[in-house]
């Protein structure tokens, strides 16, 4: 008699749901997707006002083999569903001393550039650093950042012989801000690589120098954007599932995962309505999760050792003119960048001199906006949700914004916006039920915060995982694949 198929119910759309719901289908396991929203893809949607059209949610994509990879496990061409193109000219900087530069994919013309701004022994400096960047995103990705690390096999794998050798060069047990201290004497370049920090929500003058190998992902494997717009992530990934045979219902919120005899059963609806499963994948937030999907199992102790990660204020404008200065990804730095932080995670929420990031999609998706305007996402980052007064700091903050770039871009940009919407902490928690609207679960403040995330697989209930940019290995677009990856994989060893 042939065995039959397992029943998996995933819950939530997010891009990781989206990945680990293929890869589970293609296993022959029977999926069904359970979604909140009318629509899959959680942060990673898309919006319209008028004649703009803006991606909602992440908007740098890097390491495209993530993606592919998840086609070429079925058998298809990437190419059929969606297509993107490097972009060398990806990213535009501007410091409160009025300097700025554009990166550049070509060393050479990127080393002529910032040599026209900083020292030799400086641009000598930033190109060591990123050759230290990638030694150690090479030395700790196929442990830290591509298996499980909770699981004790991985510790005896050929990955990790090479990262113990090269343990002295990791950044395990400094700071992110102060190695980039002690590397630059300019505080500019101090700034662009302490942003990086801000990749998974966190603080660099708290986070473990080991951050310091995100910038590798741009400078090494390159910045890259779909020829739709980040949106057609989702919609490729959803067309995959689709063929790959996994269901999908959607504006069915899940009110909480079943549990019988220490084992994940099933799931119940906000409707009441209970359905059955052998396997139940967890996509949405851990600590939403904890508090509301699995109440009766406490969360884990080390939690209380992390801090959320930041949330955001996001402005989506129409902006009836084009600014041919800008790029596709443009951040404007504040005066101090420590009060800032500071202001974030032990302060008052927010900054008053804030950094600004503003993405423009029509830079590469040119009917993303009209003939003579821009779609520009604006992106301050501020705590997350704890009972503050956000109409009020939202106000604050955008009349901030507008300030500081109609100063730097000469122009009255306030009279240039012609359709204006926003996402604040509690609309992204009511959107993507994040807890406090944190964009990235927890931060990475602590030296142990990555043995601290939650596992892939639980240790409490059988037959129930998680994945997603909450829990291990984190946020963003790569590793929110990797997680996906990772659960896949472990279903795979226990569930088969």
């Amino acid at each position: 008699m042939e065995k039959q198929a397992k029943q998996v119910i995933v819950i939530g759309s997010g891009l990781a749901g989206l990945a680990v719901a293929i890869r589970l289908a293609l296993q022959g396991k029977r999926v069904t997707v359970y979604e909140k929203n009318a629509y899959p893809g959680g942060k990673l949607t898309q919006r319209k006002m008028g004649a703009y059209t803006f991606d909602a949610g992440p908007s740098l994509f890097t390491l495209p083999h993530l993606l592919i990879d998840l086609f070429h496990a079925a058998g298809l061409r990437a190419a059929d569903y969606f297509e993107f193109e490097e972009i060398p000219e990806a990213f535009y900087y501007h410091f409160s001393d009025g300097s700025s530069f554009y990166t550049h994919k070509d060393e050479m013309l990127f080393r002529k550039r910032l040599s026209a701004l900083f020292s030799e022994k400086e641009v000598a400096t930033f190109f060591k650093h990123l050759s230290r960047a990638k030694l150690r995103y090479e030395a700790t990705a196929p442990l830290f950042l591509e298996r499980s690390l909770h699981e004790w096999r991985t510790y005896f794998s050929k990955a990790v012989l090479p990262a113990i050798a090269k343990v002295p060069r990791l950044g395990l047990f400094g700071r992110m801000h102060t190695e980039n201290e002690a590397l630059f004497q300019d505080k500019r370049l101090q700034q662009y690589f302490d942003r990086f920090a801000t990749y998974n929500g966190s603080d660099p003058y708290e986070a473990p120098a080991l951050l310091n190998l995100i910038p590798h992902l741009e400078h090494g494997y390159g910045t890259f954007y779909p020829k739709k717009g980040m949106h057609q992530i989702t919609e490729a990934l959803f067309a995959l599932a689709q063929k790959c045979g996994v269901q999908f219902e959607f504006n069915k919120a899940v009110k909480r995962i079943l549990t019988q005899d220490g084992k994940a059963v099933g799931i119940r609806l906000m409707d009441e309505q209970e359905i059955s499963s052998d396997l139940v994948v967890c996509n949405a937030d851990i600590r939403f999760a904890y508090e509301h999907l699995i109440p009766e199992i406490p969360a884990p102790k080390a939690f209380d050792r992390l801090a959320s990660s930041s949330s955001a204020i996001i402005f989506y404008w129409g902006v009836k003119r084009k600014f041919p200065a800008l790029r596709l990804h443009n951040l404007f730095f504040t005066a101090d960048y420590k009060s800032e932080f500071e202001a974030i995670f032990n302060g008052k929420g927010y900054s008053d001199d804030p950094t600004i990031y503003i993405n423009i999609g029509s830079k590469q998706v040119i009917s993303d906006a009209p003939a003579v305007g821009e779609n520009w996402f604006v992106m301050v980052n501020v705590a997350a949700d704890n009972g503050q007064n956000w109409e009020e700091i939202r106000k604050s903050v955008r009349t901030n914004v507008i300030e500081k770039m109609s100063a730097i871009l000469q122009q009255d940009i306030a009279s240039l916006i012609e359709e204006e919407d926003f996402l604040d902490p509690p609309r992204i928690e009511q959107r993507t039920a994040s807890i406090g609207g944190g964009l990235y679960g927890h931060a990475s403040n602590e030296r142990m915060a990555a043995f601290w995330r939650q596992a892939n697989k639980s240790n409490r209930l059988k037959n129930l995982y998680f994945c997603g940019g909450s829990v291990h290995p984190g946020g963003g677009i790569p590793l929110c694949l990797n997680s996906a990856k990772i659960t896949s994989e472990l279903i795979a060893k226990y569930e088969n």
